[in-house]
């Protein structure tokens, strides 16, 4: 997995009790039952009132999938599609059906049993671009929801303090009690803008970037499969794949070692 999340929400709190420790905040003074459970539930309430009681449900189970996503490898899926091309080119398209029974992903090994069927170019195109697109609209459903609970805490926090300093203006007569139902005020103000800033928007962000990811992944196995129907020559299909992905995802060299290992013996069956 890519421990970006876990190491940045980590950064973030350790750098906030560090600022408190050192400015010798009482961390007991933060943590406030009322207003803490005024922004959380009030801006989860809010979110849930803004869309579907499933929409909430979904959002909340893509987080661990998120935070757990694995690294993709555009590099080996591409030396892989090469392979595959070179196996289709040597024993025809039928043997594909055979080549999609050792696949885990499912993704790829439904697009190379629909062209070992004889399903049409254009037809296995929209097929996987619908596939693509409902694969990805739950999680852009949850990074939408939580967006939306970065917007709502905020605005929740000032109503905890307004409503908080109500509470104050009522004790006007004990100057003593002033200080610290002043300080207990804004407390629901901090805790709007850290679930904002800290919470909702990092796990948004992190929803979007998952799924921009995996959209890039699907893309780039729907092109490579689609060249491999059209026949497109080994070779060829490896340097238009990654002329798709970005440098930066793929080896300094960018030699497709594995698929030159593969073809040689293949070449020679052939002669």
């Amino acid at each position: 997995m890519d421990p970006a999340t876990i190491i940045g929400l980590v950064v973030a709190f350790g750098a906030l009790f560090g600022m408190m420790t050192m400015e010798h905040v009482g961390i007991v003074s933060i943590f406030l039952p009322a207003p803490m459970m005024l922004v959380f539930g009030t801006t989860i309430g809010v979110g849930l009132a803004g869309g579907a009681l499933k929409d909430t449900v979904n959002a909340f189970k893509s987080v661990p999938s998120a935070i757990l996503a694995k690294k993709s490898n555009p590099a080996k899926q591409i030396d892989d599609l090469v392979t595959i091309a070179e196996k289709a080119r040597a024993n025809g398209l039928l043997a594909l059906e055979q080549e999609a029974e050792g696949i885990d992903d499912p993704f790829l090994k439904g697009a190379l049993q629909s062209v070992a069927d004889g399903t049409d170019g254009d037809e296995l195109r929209e097929l996987l671009e619908d596939e693509i697109q409902s694969r990805t609209s739950q999680s852009r459903q949850a990074a939408k929801f939580f967006m939306s609970l970065g917007g709502y805490a905020p605005t929740v926090g000032i109503i905890g303090t307004v409503v908080s300093l109500t509470h104050v203006l009522e004790n006007l007569s004990t100057p003593d009690k002033l200080g610290p139902l002043i300080a207990s005020a804004f407390v629901a103000t901090l805790w709007g803008l850290l679930t904002a800033n800290l919470i909702w928007l990092p796990i948004a962000g992190r929803i979007k970037r998952v799924m921009e990811l995996e959209v890039a992944r699907m893309t780039l196995l729907m092109e490579g499969v689609l060249a491999v129907q059209e026949g497109t020559q080994p070779r060829l299909l490896g340097e238009r794949l990654r002329a798709m992905v970005p440098k930066a995802d793929l080896p300094p060299e960018g030699k497709l070692v594995k698929s030159k290992k593969v073809s040689e013996p293949q070449e020679a069956e052939a002669a």
